[in-house]
């Protein structure tokens, strides 16, 4: 029996979890530090009775776009982006240390650093932990130093570094919780480790690298083929119908 429902059926799921890829991607256009995902599709053989030409569609997310978004000036001190290549190290909440682009950082009332998810930032010896101050810089080489309570304007005490890494892009995948980590092949013995020579901008935010028109011509393409796909599965049906049709009348 021909396969072509099946193919076009295949065809057409494919299409949708392409098209829901390229919706995240538009989803998430404003949102600080965000990576595209890529989405692609590659054909299958069909195995049993079938024509050769028959091929099953599988739509795959082959990685991430990890180039960097524009520098957006908030004034904020405690906003950092990311300069160049790397990235900074926080802690999920499985406790597993992943890395994003993210830096809208923010200190909560036990004076822990963390990201606008309760995402713990990760410093020298573990999540960044401020004392009680009146004012918190961020110098350019991720140094945290704060003015301690009742110090002097130029009294600046440094007391932690934000970690940041910068392990080789190919080893990376994004996780489902929308940060990077190595890749189960990957994996090195302990915690990444920190890169000396990154550098970050204070009161700048990375923007997302989503081009939204880009994504959304995508998502339009798609839509015509998923429209192919039903159009192929209708003239399976007729087809499968009228030989039934026939073998009746013989």
């Amino acid at each position: 029996m021909d396969k072509a429902l099946y193919i076009g059926m295949s065809g057409a799921k494919q299409n949708m979890l392409a098209q829901r890829a390229h919706a995240n991607n538009l989803a998430n256009v404003s949102t600080t530090g965000f990576k595209r995902d890529f989405a692609q599709a590659r054909s299958m053989p069909v195995f049993g009775e079938h024509h050769p030409t028959r091929a099953y569609a599988m739509t795959e997310r082959p990685g991430t776009d990890l180039s960097a978004g524009a520098l957006m000036d908030t004034g904020r001190k405690l906003d950092v982006a990311v300069e160049g290549d790397g990235w900074l190290a926080i802690q999920n909440d499985q406790g597993e240390e992943v890395f994003t682009r993210t830096g809208s950082l923010q200190i909560d009332v036990n004076g822990l650093m963390r990201l606008p998810g309760g995402e713990p930032v990760l410093g020298n010896g573990g999540p960044v932990a401020l004392p009680p101050f009146e004012n918190v810089e961020i110098g350019a080489d991720g140094t945290v130093s704060i003015i301690p309570v009742g110090g002097a304007p130029d009294e600046l005490v440094e007391v932690d570094r934000l970690k940041l890494v910068n392990p080789p892009s190919g080893s990376l995948e994004k996780g489902l919780d929308g940060f990077m980590r190595r890749r189960p092949d990957q994996v090195i013995d302990g915690p990444e480790p920190p890169d000396a020579n990154m550098r970050v901008a204070s009161g700048f935010l990375e923007s997302s690298n989503v081009n939204a028109v880009q994504e959304m011509i995508s998502n339009l393409q798609l839509s015509r083929q998923y429209e192919m796909q039903v159009k192929v599965m209708s003239a399976a049906k007729d087809n499968s119908e009228a030989a039934a049709r026939l073998l009746q009348n013989l």
